[in-house]
């Protein structure tokens, strides 16, 4: 259970702090706005770290299904414990949106952009391509999982990984997020997804359910490759 009770708060802290700073660019009236991409990038980057932080010595913090399966595939998990860590995460990642929502409550009223206020819950593509932005998501995703994987595998002091994990995803946001906003993550991104589908929300338009396979799958065919790559090399 406390498995279970850390995956659920560390991903809903890592969706709270991560789209609470997408909100807070793109929404209207924010004091965050328009501060741009760099913002983004640097919240999500400590959105990640600072749950890993704390939750690294209970669960592993792996807040994110492509980390869980990726393990998983490669003997570094129990299979028998993918479908809580899963359930978990998807349950943390909803909470997470919606107090994303409930923080943000008087700026969904005076945007009417579309786009901003979806982007605040999931992600989507600059350029719609079903073949590039899965590909981009992949790329992302293997590169995320591969680095945890050398980043665990070193001595280093305790604590330190978490930081440089989200150093990892801060470099990742800059370096190949600007195709997809890098989900890199299936809960983090069809859970809220799902939150704006739900929430009473004026004018939010639809949640772009034909996109939101990608954000999904990409990232959990990456995660095994990336996994499966770091095993055929370091064979650990």
């Amino acid at each position: 259970m406390s498995h279970f009770l850390a995956e659920v708060l560390g991903t809903m802290l890592l969706v709270l702090l991560g789209n609470g700073v997408v909100a807070n660019v793109v929404l209207n009236k924010c004091k965050g706005q328009n501060s741009g991409w760099i913002v983004i990038t640097t919240g999500w980057a400590l959105a990640v770290a600072i749950p890993a932080f704390i939750f690294g010595s209970v669960s592993g913090a792996h807040l994110n299904p492509a980390v869980t399966v990726g393990l998983a595939v490669i003997g570094k998990f129990s299979w028998n414990e993918v479908p809580s860590y899963i359930i978990a995460q998807f349950i943390g990642a909803f909470i997470g949106a919606v107090l994303v929502w409930l923080t943000y409550l008087p700026h969904w009223e005076v945007t009417e952009d579309k786009g901003a206020i979806l982007g605040s819950f999931s992600t989507g593509p600059a350029i719609r391509s079903t073949v590039a932005n899965f590909i981009t998501e992949f790329i992302g995703t293997a590169v995320l999982v591969f680095g945890i994987l050398g980043i665990t595998s070193q001595k280093m002091a305790e604590g330190l990984g978490a930081l440089v994990v989200g150093a990892l995803v801060f470099v990742i946001g800059l370096s190949l997020g600007g195709e997809t906003g890098y989900a890199i993550n299936p809960a983090r991104d069809l859970a809220p997804r799902i939150a704006h589908a739900i929430l009473p929300i004026k004018g939010k338009g639809d949640s772009d359910w034909g996109y939101a396979w990608i954000p999904v799958v990409a990232p959990i065919v990456g995660g095994v490759a990336g996994a499966v790559l770091f095993k055929a090399v370091f064979g650990i």
